[in-house]
């Protein structure tokens, strides 16, 4: 996949520039994502520091730190580019896209595991989401916006809140478990101090009858 490529994928996704030549020039999620493909060749060969000099300077212009370390595919999309944050061992799918403020990130910090996730094919993720550890999120799923992924997300998912749940899979929402006959530690709670004001309700009626009688 070319350059040019990247700049088309603009132009599908992102309906603000007019042109290949608004899109390639004032694009900053395009501008991050050629740079951390340029570095990350170097980043293969073993040129760390051209690698991540690269990497600081696309930071610097772009707003979007995406580590040349990072496994990136065809067709992907950043808007925005401002805050977005993706880990060295962070794997990207085809045609993925991601709104700004997005975070990649991992929760290990040995250098001898995969710390951050595995994102599918046609994953979108909204803004400000954060995904975290070594986890995977399936293909054609979709994370809301400020949402926070800790654990695997199913294939044609949606994912909202924190932490992260599923309420739409394959189209449908899933069925939820059954819950009538578990105990309900609130509702406990809250019976014991209705018995327990009702015996002190008795108490203090028996003492004020005592008291009446004694006078």
């Amino acid at each position: 996949m070319g350059w040019k490529d990247d700049v088309y994928t603009v132009l599908e996704r992102d309906p603000a520039p007019r042109s290949f030549s608004e899109a390639l020039m004032f694009s900053p999620g395009l501008h991050a994502i050629l740079i951390q493909r340029v570095s990350h060749r170097f980043y293969v060969k073993g040129q760390y520091k051209i690698a991540r000099l690269l990497n600081y300077w696309g930071r610097v212009l772009t707003g979007a730190d995406v580590h040349p370390g990072a496994t990136v595919g065809k067709g992907f999309f950043i808007d925005h580019a401002t805050g977005v944050v993706v880990g060295e061992t962070t794997i990207i799918g085809d045609n993925v896209s991601i709104f700004q403020g997005v975070t990649l990130g991992g929760v290990s910090t040995s250098k001898e595991e995969k710390r951050h996730p595995t994102i599918g094919n046609n994953v979108t993720i909204g803004a400000h989401a954060t995904v975290l550890g070594d986890i995977v999120v399936g293909d054609n799923s979709k994370v809301g916006a400020g949402s926070v992924v800790v654990k695997d997300v199913p294939p044609n998912s949606t994912v909202v809140g924190i932490p992260g749940k599923v309420v739409r899979k394959n189209g449908e929402k899933p069925t939820q478990p059954r819950t009538e006959n578990l105990p309900d530690p609130m509702v406990n709670a809250l019976n014991d101090i209705c018995t327990s004001l009702e015996k002190l309700e008795h108490r203090m009626d028996a003492l004020e009858e005592k008291l009446k009688k004694g006078f």
